[in-house]
Parts: structure tokens; sequence; C-alpha cells
């Protein structure tokens, strides 16, 4: 009796290990990570920011968006931050807007970070990660090149340097 339940535990086992691993692969060889890629439609959402302030992506139709996933933490956002703000400084009035989307921080870590730096374009705040999810970011920093008809140009992760932003500002610049 003892070794009919020791087999059968095990059998139950063996089968859920082969199901973890089943569906393991599935998802990373069948899924698509990436919801959002160059040549798409970008999702439209609702964000505020730290000043309680609503941002739209659909309300930035007309311009080129510059949309920026970030986190206090990461030390590559923390690096191209300033080269963001810089050349922010040169584009807004060309047409060009930058939306920084905070992931899932305290509104008192975001607002340290944005009065460090000194940071003067839209922080947006995304509380429970859903237009992270929405737009499938893998890794930060991600930055989504925004078209003014409100296609995505093109998505670049990790860390830009200042020359890059200058160059895919002048991309979107309509």
């Amino acid at each position: 009796m003892k070794k009919k339940k020791r087999l059968l535990m095990r059998s139950i086992i063996l089968i859920l290990l082969i199901s973890a691993l089943g569906y393991t692969l599935y998802s990373n060889f069948f899924i698509s990570k990436e919801r959002v890629r160059a040549g798409s439609e970008a999702p439209n959402f609702l964000l505020k920011d730290l000043e309680g302030n609503e941002h739209q992506l659909s309300d930035y139709k007309g311009k080129g968006v510059f949309l920026n996933f970030w986190g206090t933490w990461c030390e590559p956002c923390e690096r191209e931050m300033p080269y963001m703000n810089n050349q922010y400084q040169m584009y807004k009035d060309q047409g060009v807007e930058v939306l920084a989307v905070n992931i899932a921080e305290s509104d008192l870590a975001v607002s340290t970070f944005v009065n460090k730096y000194d940071l003067s374009f839209p922080v947006v705040l995304d509380k429970q990660s859903q237009v992270f999810k929405a737009y499938g970011v893998g890794k930060l920093p991600a930055t989504y090149l925004i078209d003014s008809d409100g296609k995505v140009v093109d998505v670049i992760t990790g860390t830009l340097t200042e020359r890059m932003i200058q160059e895919y500002m002048e991309q979107i610049k309509p």
C-alpha cells in the first residue's frame, strides 16, 4: 500500500514538472513578449503626474513623443535622465515631447529623483504597471519613439547617450 501511494505521489509530481516545463518552453518560444513594435500603433494611455495632472498619449497627436520607461533604482535610467532633460529643452519648441513613465514607485521616491535632476519634462506614474505591461516592456530603461501620427518608429532598450537621444528626437520631430 505504501509503495502505491509513493508511486502515485511521484507520478503527480512528475506530471506537474513536465507541465511546468512545457508551459515555460511554450511561453518563451511561441508567445511574443514585446507587444508594441516599430510600425505598430502606440497604445493610448492615461496617467497622472506628481501634481495630479492627467497625461493622455492621444493628447500629443501631431507631436513626436519620446516615451521612456524608467525607475529611480535603475542606474542606466539615472544616467540618461539629464541627457533627456537637455535635449527636451532643445526640442520641445520643435514639436517633440518627452513622457517619462515611472514604474510602480512611491510619489516620494519619484519626487526626490525629479527634484535632484531638476527634470522639466512630464514624469507620469504607472502605479499598477498597466502601461508597462501594455507596451510589453522587458527591461529598463526602455524608450519608444512615437511619430506625430501615433505610430511607433523604434523601440530602444538600454542606456542612451546624449547624442543618441538627439538623433532619436530628430527622427520623430514633425
